[in-house]
Protein backbone atom coordinates (compact mmCIF):
# COMPACT_ATOMS: atom_id res chain seq x y z
CA UNK A 1 0.00 0.00 0.00
CA UNK A 2 1.51 3.41 -1.21
CA UNK A 3 1.11 6.61 1.15
CA UNK A 4 -1.63 8.18 -1.31
CA UNK A 5 -3.60 4.46 -0.90
CA UNK A 6 -3.14 4.71 3.01
CA UNK A 7 -4.77 8.13 2.74
CA UNK A 8 -7.50 7.59 0.31
CA UNK A 9 -8.63 4.55 3.10
CA UNK A 10 -8.31 7.03 6.03
CA UNK A 11 -10.39 8.89 4.33
CA UNK A 12 -13.45 6.58 3.48
CA UNK A 13 -13.03 4.95 7.20
CA UNK A 14 -12.93 8.47 8.82
CA UNK A 15 -15.86 9.88 6.42
CA UNK A 16 -13.55 12.72 5.91
CA UNK A 17 -11.85 14.38 2.31
CA UNK A 18 -9.09 13.39 1.00
CA UNK A 19 -7.50 16.58 1.62
CA UNK A 20 -8.23 16.52 5.40
CA UNK A 21 -6.96 12.67 5.86
CA UNK A 22 -3.93 13.69 3.92
CA UNK A 23 -3.17 16.54 6.74
CA UNK A 24 -3.67 14.51 9.39
CA UNK A 25 -1.61 12.06 8.20
CA UNK A 26 1.26 14.31 7.52
CA UNK A 27 1.13 16.08 10.98
CA UNK A 28 0.88 12.96 12.45
CA UNK A 29 4.11 11.73 10.90
CA UNK A 30 5.95 14.97 10.89
CA UNK A 31 5.33 14.58 15.00
CA UNK A 32 6.43 11.50 14.99
CA UNK A 33 9.91 12.63 13.52
CA UNK A 34 10.32 15.56 15.45
CA UNK A 35 9.80 13.84 18.44
CA UNK A 36 12.19 11.37 17.47
CA UNK A 37 14.62 14.12 16.06
CA UNK A 38 14.42 15.08 20.06
CA UNK A 39 15.28 11.69 20.88
CA UNK A 40 12.17 10.99 22.10
CA UNK A 41 10.36 7.59 22.22
CA UNK A 42 6.81 7.70 20.82
CA UNK A 43 4.32 4.72 21.78
CA UNK A 44 0.85 4.27 19.84
CA UNK A 45 -0.48 1.70 22.59
CA UNK A 46 -1.69 -1.59 21.05
CA UNK A 47 0.24 -0.58 18.06
CA UNK A 48 3.92 -0.09 19.01
CA UNK A 49 7.01 2.32 19.61
CA UNK A 50 9.06 4.31 17.60
CA UNK A 51 12.33 5.09 18.70
CA UNK A 52 15.91 6.03 18.00
CA UNK A 53 18.58 3.69 17.52
CA UNK A 54 21.87 3.94 17.96
CA UNK A 55 24.37 1.61 15.68
CA UNK A 56 28.34 1.83 16.63
CA UNK A 57 31.09 1.70 14.71
CA UNK A 58 31.94 -1.51 13.27
CA UNK A 59 34.05 -2.93 10.79
CA UNK A 60 33.11 -4.12 6.72
CA UNK A 61 34.34 -4.91 3.56
CA UNK A 62 34.29 -2.61 0.36
CA UNK A 63 32.39 -5.10 -1.69
CA UNK A 64 33.99 -3.56 -5.19
CA UNK A 65 37.72 -3.55 -3.78
CA UNK A 66 37.52 -6.09 -0.97
CA UNK A 67 39.44 -3.79 1.67
CA UNK A 68 38.71 -3.49 5.11
CA UNK A 69 36.77 -0.72 6.15
CA UNK A 70 34.95 1.09 8.98
CA UNK A 71 31.79 1.84 9.01
CA UNK A 72 30.92 4.68 10.88
CA UNK A 73 28.74 4.83 13.48
CA UNK A 74 25.04 6.65 13.34
CA UNK A 75 21.20 6.81 15.08
CA UNK A 76 18.16 5.34 12.67
CA UNK A 77 15.15 5.27 13.36
CA UNK A 78 13.27 1.78 14.49
CA UNK A 79 9.77 0.58 15.29
CA UNK A 80 8.90 -2.05 17.91
CA UNK A 81 5.73 -3.81 16.99
CA UNK A 82 3.54 -4.24 20.16
CA UNK A 83 2.70 -8.21 21.17
CA UNK A 84 -1.28 -6.97 20.22
CA UNK A 85 -0.43 -5.91 16.69
CA UNK A 86 1.67 -9.13 16.18
CA UNK A 87 -1.24 -11.20 17.37
CA UNK A 88 -2.95 -10.03 14.64
CA UNK A 89 0.14 -10.12 12.03
CA UNK A 90 0.47 -13.82 13.43
CA UNK A 91 -3.38 -14.49 13.20
CA UNK A 92 -4.37 -14.96 17.04
CA UNK A 93 -6.30 -12.08 17.13
CA UNK A 94 -8.64 -9.76 15.02
CA UNK A 95 -7.92 -6.45 14.01
CA UNK A 96 -11.25 -5.38 15.79
CA UNK A 97 -9.39 -6.70 18.54
CA UNK A 98 -6.69 -4.80 18.32
CA UNK A 99 -8.82 -1.40 17.00
CA UNK A 100 -10.49 -1.82 21.48
CA UNK A 101 -7.03 -2.04 22.59
CA UNK A 102 -6.38 0.96 21.24
CA UNK A 103 -9.23 2.79 22.34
Amino acid sequence: MQKTQFIAEVAERAGVPKKQAKQIVDTALTIIAEQLEQGERVVLTGFGTFEVRDRRERQGVNPQTKEPMTIAATRTPGFSASNSFKSVIRGTKSTQDLQREME
